[in-house]
Parts: structure tokens; sequence; C-alpha cells
């Protein structure tokens, strides 16, 4: 009996003892799961080096166990030193799940290709210099708001240093000396206020440095570039600047535009630069004060002015104004053909889209500020329109035949932007700079019409607003049919795509999902917001244009009664197969047509392309049997993205386009369906979607 009772103390005894023992090994291991794995995915990749001390390709604790290079603070891996080891390989695809390493070096090492897009996302100071590293520096740098220092000299790099500087506001040191990095420099770079220190020394770079003008920089290295202008004064007094080796204009500089504010460096304060400085400001609030009076006693004397006088004298200006005039009339309902005028988002912010905007429901709020027009009146024109009661009324600027005609040198043929299914597009430019795209409407397409069609769908597409859409400026009904547009110098998305050139640079990841976005909401907009809904009828990638940004406007909307006479295939390789006539196109067709064109912002390949292999000339029938195929998409991707693209994005996006480009039109979403999918898709990949604004464009504003 006694034995039977000391039985259980023994079992008790053996679980303390094996809980202890399980206890004590889960102490000894310091260092998080999730480095462990990246940094045994990093050793893998770097082929297993023996020079890495105790570095492991499965498990181990480098903070336990001091692994070479790793320093640690707590259960995290917070600094990275492989400086000057003789590494080669590649940094494995877990870097970015370092997320508490602020510190990374592997300067001096024998590393080629390109620089892996993902890095630790909260480093402060990363350095890669003295490699082997080609291609251009991935955007992904362009998200990490706490990067301090980045050093990427004594590469092989090359295209341009991108537009990456907006959200690196603590950024205090770069240095990208020694490449062969080529282009202008970014415009963001204004953005980096904290920066110190910037060598781009031996480049291509060219341009003007007067981006850097305002940075507090006390150590400045441009030298042998292909710099032009002049070196700004405010740089001149810099404890470190040399500027050898560039094409600096001679002579004094040109003076700034009128306007544009002093240039004024950070520099120590005396008593007497405060006592200037109160002056000044003095002096500065006498002169508001009078500009005030100026103001208040010039709207006195205009409001004494007739409206129908100044209406009219508006109507003949020689430099035409295009800024909407205020008239409670001109803004009344717009009728049961209108669509609601659209306000959802402000323009997205340089940095990042604005997930609570994007949600915003499309067909709500007040008229969007961008680019309304009205008609202008004479004073019984004017008295007339307020006694009338029809509702084509028409809020555009009309043009007349002349102006048209000094505005593209009378139609000449270096002026000419392209010709689509309903004619020709010109390029306008007007001594004030003002320049615009006129569209000439094939005279066939008016046989047989009444003679109120023009201005019933002048009266339609003008009274459409939305930030994504390429809004009617003016018309012309003299003699001919025109209508007018702002000019995009970027042209349009099939150019971007399709017709690249030396002075282009492919589209980045997260500037094609902006505007795959953007357009889905445009088309959103033209089937949800209005009553009827609109059928674009000719979606396809030359018709998306794009602004100085890189923001999508859809052109050729509302042009479908046009569209209903042309024996023309509307848009070969877009139409739906339902779409056997003009007739028979739908807001599903329209869908199906967008599918079409994110497939070209995925594959960077034509709708169809007779150089190709014969299964491969129809882009939809090639591609769709594989878009659910990861390896298949991974293949099928854009080979000017050069792989910096983050891969969950990319098998997402694959899947919205199988939605849309689906054969039978009733499986296919509707356009708010497919927005939703595109923010949910930017939402769970955190994209920042300006990393590339202002330096990718062609910039083509001759005076032909």
């Amino acid at each position: 009996m006694h034995h039977n009772h000391s039985l259980p103390w023994l079992w008790i005894i053996a679980l303390l003892s094996s809980t202890s023992t399980t206890t004590l090994v889960v102490v000894q291991c310091k260092t998080s799961s999730q480095d462990v794995a990246a940094l045994n995915v990093m050793y893998t990749s770097l082929n297993s080096p023996s020079q890495l001390t105790g570095w492991k390709s499965s498990g181990g604790d480098p903070c336990g166990e001091s692994w070479e290079g790793i320093k640690c603070s707590s259960s995290s891996v917070t600094e990275i030193n492989l400086a000057d080891m003789d590494l080669s390989g590649s940094m494995g695809y877990q870097l970015a799940n370092l997320k508490s390493v602020t510190d990374f070096d592997l300067s001096n090492n024998n590393f080629n290709g390109d620089i892996p897009y993902q890095l630790p996302p909260n480093a402060r100071n990363i350095d890669l210099s003295k490699n082997q590293f080609t291609g251009s520096i991935p955007y992904s740098f362009s998200q990490m708001k706490n990067l301090e220092s980045l050093n990427l000299a004594h590469n092989k790099l090359n295209n341009q240093l991108g537009d990456m500087f907006a959200s690196l506001g603590k950024l205090k040191q770069l240095d990208v000396s020694y490449n062969s990095l080529s282009g202008d420099l970014p415009q963001s770079l204004k953005s980096a206020k904290s920066l110190k220190k910037i060598h781009l020394q031996n480049n291509k770079l060219t341009g003007s440095i007067n981006g850097l003008a305002r940075l507090p920089l006390d150590d400045v290295n441009v030298e042998n570039n292909k710099f032009t202008g002049w070196v700004p004064e405010s740089l001149k007094d810099i404890t470190s600047l040399r500027t050898g080796g560039n094409s600096w204009s001679t002579g004094p500089a040109p003076p700034p535009p009128p306007g544009t504010p002093p240039i004024e460096r950070a520099q120590k304060k005396t008593g007497k630069s405060v006592i200037t400085g109160v002056a000044i400001a003095g002096i500065g609030f006498a002169v508001l004060i009078v500009i005030i009076l100026i103001v208040a006693l010039t709207k006195r004397r205009r409001s004494s002015v007739p409206s129908s006088h100044f209406i009219d004298e508006d109507r003949h200006s020689q430099h035409r104004s295009f800024t909407p005039l205020a008239s409670q009339e001109l803004s009344k309902d717009l009728g049961p053909d209108d669509c609601t005028e659209y306000s959802g988002f402000k323009a997205m912010d340089s940095t990042a889209i604005d997930i609570k905007a994007l949600q915003k429901n499309p067909s709500t709020g007040v008229r969007s500020s961008a680019s309304d027009c009205v008609q202008t009146f004479t004073d019984n024109e004017f008295a007339n329109r307020l006694n009338s009661k029809r509702s084509t009324s028409v809020r555009c600027t009309p043009f007349s035949l002349g102006e048209l005609q000094n505005g593209t040198g009378n139609f000449a043929s270096g002026r000419l932007l392209g010709e689509g299914n309903l004619g020709p597009v010109y390029r306008a430019k007007y001594p004030d700079g003002k320049v615009l795209a006129v569209k000439k409407i094939n005279p066939s397409f008016f046989d047989g019409a009444r003679p109120e069609e023009f201005s019933q769908i002048l009266s339609s597409i003008s009274k459409l607003h939305h930030p994504n859409i390429a809004e009617l400026v003016g018309y012309c009904s003299e003699q001919e049919h025109m209508l007018v547009y702002d000019y995009f110098r970027n042209g349009s998305l099939h150019d971007f795509l399709h017709l690249s050139d030396d002075f282009s640079k492919p589209l980045t990841w997260n500037t094609r999902i902006r505007i795959a976005l953007g357009t889905a909401r445009a088309v959103e907009y033209l089937h949800e917001s209005c009553s009827p809904p609109l059928v674009h009828k000719n979606i396809k990638s030359a018709n998306i244009l794009l602004d100085t940004d890189l923001n999508p406007r859809l052109s050729d909307y509302g042009l479908a009664s046009f569209h209903q006479r042309t024996s023309q295939n509307l848009g070969a390789g877009y139409n739906a197969p339902e779409c056997t006539k003009p007739s028979a196109y739908t807001l599903k067709s329209d869908v199906y047509s967008f599918g079409v064109v994110m497939l070209e912002l995925l594959t960077g390949r034509k709708p169809l392309d007779s150089s190709r292999p014969k299964s491969e000339q129809c882009l939809v029938r090639w591609a769709t049997p594989q878009l659910h195929d990861i390896l298949a998409v991974e293949k099928m991707v854009d080979p000017a993205l050069r792989g910096l693209y983050p891969p969950k994005s990319l098998f997402r996006f694959a899947d919205i386009i199988a939605l849309c480009v689906q054969s039978e039109p009733e499986f296919r979403p509707p356009a708010s369906e497919v927005v939703q999918a595109l923010v949910r898709l930017v939402q769970r990949s955190s994209l920042k979607m300006r990393e590339d604004l202002g330096v990718f464009g062609r910039i083509d504003d001759a005076d032909d």
C-alpha cells in the first residue's frame, strides 16, 4: 500500500521536472522567431558563407549566441553590420520582417543586380555602398519614414534618382555618388527638410540644383555631372561646397520671378538680425494694410458696374479666361440627364492615398472645383437665357474658328496629336501660355443629324465633373464641330506603356495601381452617378490621359451617339465578346474594356500584337487562363518593372482582372465593386502612391 501511495508523487515530480526543463529552454532563446527566420533565409541566400560565424540556415539564437555582425535589444535584432565581409549572393526575401532593425550595413561586398525591394522598414541608417548594384533605386525607400542616412555610393546604379523624398523628413545624409544616375533632381527633394549632407558627384545628373537652395545643407558635392544654370547664392556660404565639372552658366544669375519668397537658410540669429527682422515685419504689415484698403476700394467700385457689362467684357477679352463665372442661373439643377458632380476626394496627398477618402461615395458632395466651365453671353443672350426653360444649357466656352486656327497653326500637321475614331486631335498653343487639345469631329457623323444634336451632346458632357476625367473646356460649331479640352503633356497611358523612348521611364507598380484606381473611379462616376447611367463604349489606354502627376484622366466619354454611327471596331482587343456592333455596348462591356486596360498595366503588352507568336497575339485570350496561377502571373509581369512590386499586391490585381474580363457579362462586377476591390488592395498592401511623380513624364512642349 505504501508503494501505491508514493507512485502519484513520482509522476508529479517528473511532470514538474519536465515543465521546468521546457521553461528553461524558452528562457535561454532570446531572439524572436520572426527575426530568426529572416536571418536564416538571409544566410541561405548569401550561400551560407563561412565568415558569418554562428549563423545557421535553420533555427538558432542570433542574440543569445552572438552571431557575427548582429546586435540586439531585448529579443529583437536591431543592427546588422556585415561590411567588408566579401559576401555575395542575395539578401533573402524576409528583410521586411526585421522590423526592429535600425542600422543595416552591407557595404564593401560583392552584391550585384537590383537593390532588394524589401529592406528593414524602420531602418534609420542604410549603407549599401561599394558593391556592384545595378538598375534603379527602389521606390521602397520612399516608405522608410525613419530613414536618417542612406549611402548607395560606388555602385552601378542608373536611371533617375526617383521622386522618393516626400516622406523622408528625417533624412540627414544622402550619398549616391559614383553611379550612373541621370535626369533632373526630383521635386520632392525639397521635402527633405533635415538634409545636412548630399553627395551626388560623378553621375550624369542634369538640370539645375535650385531645389537644394532652401535645405539646411552644410556639405554639398555635385561635382562631375551635367548640371546647368547657376549655383544658388544661398549655397555659397556653406561649410563644404564642391561644384566643379559641370556646365554652369556664366555671368550674373537672373532675378527670381515676381512674388518668389526670399531664400532663407538656417543660421544663428544676432541681435542686429532680430532688429532687422522686426523692422521688415513692420514694413510688411504696413504694406498688407495698404493692399487690403486697395482691394476694398476696388470691390466697392466694381459693385457699381452692371454685371452684364462685366460678362460682355469677358466675352471679348483678348486673353480668354477659363475661370468659371458665378451665376445662380447657370448652377441650377442639371435635370434628369445629368450626373451628380463629384467631390468624393481632394487631390491625393504627395505621399499616400487617403484610404478614408477613397471609401467615400462618389455620388455625394458638392461640385468639384476642377475645371468648371461656363458659357458667356451678350446682354440679350443672357436675358433670353434667363427666360428660357430649355434643359440643353451649354456650360463651356465657345471658341471661334479663327481662334482655334491661330492656336493650331491652321491645323498644321506638326500640331497633330493623334487621330481617333471620331477624328483628329490637335494641340493649340496661345501667347498667354495656355495649351489646349482640339478634337475635330468628322463631318460624316452629322449627316442626317438633327441641328440641335451637337448642342445636346455639349449640354451633357459639359456638366460632368470628376478629378479623373478630362473635362470639356470649350467648343466650336463654326463651319465644323470641334471639342476643346485641356492639353496633357504626358500624353496617354498607351504612350507610356507601348511607345517608350530614351526620355521616359517605365511606370512603377504603385503608379500603375493609382492609374487603375483613378480610371475605375471615373468609370464608376459615369455608370453610377449619372442618371441615366452613361456608357463610355470606348475605354482603352489611348483614351486615358496622364496629367503632370501621372494621375489618369479618362477622355472620349459622352460621345456614344457618334459611336453608334461608325462601322469601325471601336477598340480592337478591348471589345467584350458580346459587342459585335456599336449598339451592343453596355455598362458590363465597359467593365470588360477596363479589365483589358488593367491587363496592359500588368503585362506591358498591347491588347492585339501581331508581332508575337500566334497564341499570344490576343492579350485576353493568352492571359486569362493564367491569372489564377501564381507562377504564371509572375512570368507575365511587365519586364520593365524589373521585379519591383509587392507579390501579394500583384496577385490581388490579377484576381480583379480575372473578374472583369469574364466572357459572360452577367458575371462581371459593377464598376463600384471594382473600385472597392482596388481600394482593399491598396489598404492591404499599404501602398504609398506618389513616389514617382513629376520625374518620369515626357515633357515636350516645343513651339512647333
